[in-house]
């Protein structure tokens, strides 16, 4: 036990405010079976909820017991999950539906569809002792070079991304699971990643893609998570995690949000690096956030935000009744959603490869025996890849196809290139690539060897790209998808 889990004559206050404080706070950590004994304590003086990754993660079986040992040690905690569907693949040890991403559901355009996909998802939670989902995505993808939303999104349109938002919402709601529509107030007109550096949103606040939350909003989401992005429009000197005009004055007074808001994970390099995780959490919760993530494994840096926290409430730099408020909006958040259902309804675990066939809008291929060259980049670190491929996905439908899975640049790209071409011999070829645009690797390969075998059939299982077979995301429903057109099993 470090000195930090004691408080000190410096950060000691009265038992309430204490709590209060915690119940702000999100903490992530390791194990799938045993609650690391610093997690204990923290839940003992009432921490908020817990984040669960794919490290907490082993089967179905497992989530459940873990879930319920939670709760045992506080039944009002707070168990949540980042659970989009698409290639975000944390359950997929635990059974998750085959879900597509976003993307592939704004193609279909077909709402109940999407609610079907939705339901599903939550459903699975419920048998999981998961109560909550940070999703969905409420942003808007703007920028054709955007490197962390793209599918996630469920397209360029605000109008198609609020009416599939609402219905995602509701279904979310009609299980017992608290959504939460993200990343306010938008991270689709980005060219950086936050997770890596500071992202900046330049536009005029008239072309802010406010819509999408307005419409989460009187669709009832019991949560909004906050963008790690500056939009000098509103506030040229904080991102909006930190920013009281925007939290405050946009959020709280102009779109009468009054649900729990709460930051994305603080260790994302564009706070980390500029606030650090501590004083990001205290600016958070001053600017308006009811609780602040901290999803690193490491209850260290938990720690060191929940001190910052009870240090600024001590000397009057954090104010008592906007943590109390902040409290006060988790705590009626908890009531209504800590609680697992009983009993939990069959949902239809075939929605989502429907939908996933239905985006794949081109006439049947019907390639047998290629030989699939799958280009991606290597996995995202904060997004836990399912460890979908399209080759796997063909081999299901055609096991007569051979294939090469490319993840991330090859050191010797020629030499990969010419060993792709002498395996797949005579065979047709197939070359995969996904937002290619974003991987100048991912374009010289694939123009090589379409140079090189000018029948090859291309696809693009990212954002669209023109003259190809599109699966708009990477989620195993999306390949299995894909597959099945490109083998002409459809």
């Amino acid at each position: 036990m470090t000195p930090t889990e004691y408080p000190s004559a410096r950060t000691a206050l009265p038992v309430d405010l204490d709590e209060a404080a915690h119940r702000c706070l999100v903490a992530g950590f390791e194990g799938t079976t045993a609650v690391p004994d610093t997690l204990k304590r923290l839940i003992d003086r009432g921490l908020g909820g817990v984040i669960l990754f794919t490290r907490n993660v082993r089967d179905a079986e497992q989530v459940r017991r873990l879930t319920d040992t939670l709760r045992a040690l506080r039944p009002d905690l707070l168990v949540a999950i980042d659970n989009e569907g698409g290639g975000i693949g944390h359950l997929v040890a635990a059974g998750a539906p085959e879900v597509p991403g976003s993307y592939a559901l704004g193609v279909v355009d077909d709402p109940h569809l999407t609610a079907r996909c939705a339901d599903a998802l939550a459903g699975h939670l419920a048998t999981l002792g998961i109560t909550a989902s940070y999703a969905p995505v409420a942003d808007v993808q703007r920028e054709a070079g955007n490197p962390i939303v793209r599918t996630r999104a469920f397209g360029t349109d605000p109008e198609l991304v609020s009416r599939h938002l609402s219905a995602w919402i509701a279904a979310t709601e009609a299980r017992g699971i608290a959504s939460c529509a993200k990343h306010f107030p938008g991270h689709g007109g980005t060219l950086t990643d936050s997770h890596h550096e500071v992202a900046v949103d330049p536009r005029p606040y008239e072309e802010l893609d406010l819509g999408p939350f307005r419409a989460a909003i009187a669709a009832g989401a019991p949560m909004l998570m906050s963008a790690h992005v500056v939009f000098p429009a509103l506030d040229a000197n904080r991102p909006a995690t930190l920013s009281r005009r925007i939290l405050g004055d946009l959020l709280r007074h102009e779109l009468e949000f009054d649900g729990v808001l709460v930051s994305d994970a603080l260790e994302m390099k564009s706070i980390a690096d500029l606030y650090g995780e501590a004083a990001g959490a205290r600016i958070a919760l001053a600017a308006g956030a009811d609780q602040v993530i901290v999803a690193v494994a490491d209850l260290g840096v938990t720690l060191d935000c929940r001190d910052a926290v009870l240090e600024a409430l001590r000397d009057g730099v954090l104010g008592e009744e906007r943590v109390r408020e902040a409290a006060g909006r988790v705590q009626r958040l908890v009531e209504r959603y800590a609680t697992p259902a009983d009993e939990v309804a069959v949902w239809d675990d075939g929605a989502g490869l429907e939908a996933a066939r239905r985006a794949v809008r081109v006439p049947p291929v019907g390639v047998r025996g290629a030989h699939v060259v799958d280009l991606f980049p290597a996995p995202h670190p904060a997004l836990n890849w399912g460890g979908e491929d399209l080759l796997t996905e063909v081999l299901a439908v055609d096991p007569t196809a051979t294939g090469t899975a490319v993840a991330g640049e090859p050191a010797d790209l020629d030499g990969v290139v010419e060993g792709i071409l002498a395996k797949a011999g005579s065979a047709p070829l197939v070359v995969a690539t996904c937002d290619e645009g974003l991987s100048p690797w991912q374009a010289r390969m694939r123009d090589e060897l379409v140079a090189r075998r000018p029948g090859a059939v291309r696809v693009a299982t990212g954002l669209p790209e023109r003259d190809a077979v599109c699966s708009y995301g990477r989620g195993k429903a999306n390949l299995r998808a894909v597959a099945e057109v490109l083998v002409g099993a459809r």
